[in-house]
């Protein structure tokens, strides 16, 4: 399978998750079942308490919690599990890994990893004649490992759960700005049509090759793609944006029809609330 292919293969399954979210959002589960305004807050609330604990065991707690609360909505463990670490090693480990050596964070050394002839000095920098993981290095990088682990976890149980026109309106109501509001649907609905339009123009350029192709051929057939799919892409943002004030689009977005709170709305904000307060007290008392 060449390189082509397997881009043309990810951007269908782009396309495949999508409807994968609307399919969880309306599974029987805890979350499914709760007002949109309260998740949205719900998610907030808990990435402010997330980056405010200090304690690794708490954050541990954190994930956990986060975790029966996947179980209790029905979502695949596997798949969710497989994107939360999938995101959390490349943008939490890798990043904050290099600050676990006493190049960069001094005190105890718990892993030595290599010895110089001696120390070195370099300005206002210094290489230790000793280099290893430190004891206060390995703790920040495993809180800013467990901080994106749990952030992600809660914003992908958010996604799983709520369609995403729900959440657009959760938004709207914690006075979110339109132009901001619109830009992301506008941005959300037209990744699908163009990642589509991509896959089609691959597959109608394929299906008239005959034979061996060699690579110089290739690349001025893509980068001929390439360009038509930008001038593309703008005229149909054009031809959207004219569509829009046609129809007496003006700016601002009005949602209708909200539903009221139940009383398993405010059972649940009050649950969740008192394990947000729970999370800061223990840490305080510790």
């Amino acid at each position: 399978m060449t390189f082509v292919d397997k881009s043309i293969k990810k951007i269908a399954e782009i396309i495949k998750s999508s409807y994968v979210y609307w399919e969880t959002s309306e599974k029987n589960g805890l979350f499914q079942k709760l007002d949109p305004r309260l998740k949205v807050i719900f998610m907030i609330y808990f990435i402010v308490i997330i980056s405010l604990l200090r304690n690794v065991y708490i954050e541990l707690a954190m994930a956990v919690f986060i975790f029966a609360l996947i179980v209790l909505s029905r979502l695949n463990i596997f798949y969710m599990y497989k994107r939360i670490l999938t995101f959390t090693f490349f943008f939490g480990f890798l990043i904050a890994l290099p600050s676990a050596f006493n190049v960069i964070t001094r005190g105890e050394i718990v892993l030595p990893v290599a010895t110089l002839s001696r120390s070195y000095h370099f300005w206002i920098y210094s290489v230790p004649k000793e280099i290893g993981i430190t004891r206060e290095g390995a703790f920040g990088v495993a809180m800013l490992s467990l901080r994106v682990a749990d952030s992600i976890g809660l914003s992908l149980l958010i996604i799983h759960t709520t369609p995403f026109f729900e959440i657009i309106r959760g938004l709207k109501v914690i006075r979110v700005p339109d132009t901001f509001l619109m830009i992301i649907i506008l941005s959300y609905k037209y990744i699908f049509i163009l990642v589509r339009t991509v896959e089609d123009m691959y597959l109608a350029m394929k299906s008239r090759l005959v034979g061996a192709v060699d690579a110089g051929t290739i690349r001025e057939l893509i980068a001929g793609r390439i360009f038509f799919i930008f001038k593309k892409s703008q005229m149909r943002y054009e031809e959207t944006y004219r569509a829009m004030v046609g129809r007496g689009f003006s700016g601002d977005i009005a949602l209708y029809n909200f539903r009221a709170f139940t009383a398993a709305d405010a059972a649940a904000a009050l649950v969740l609330g008192a394990f947000g307060i729970l999370f800061l007290v223990v840490q305080m008392c510790i």
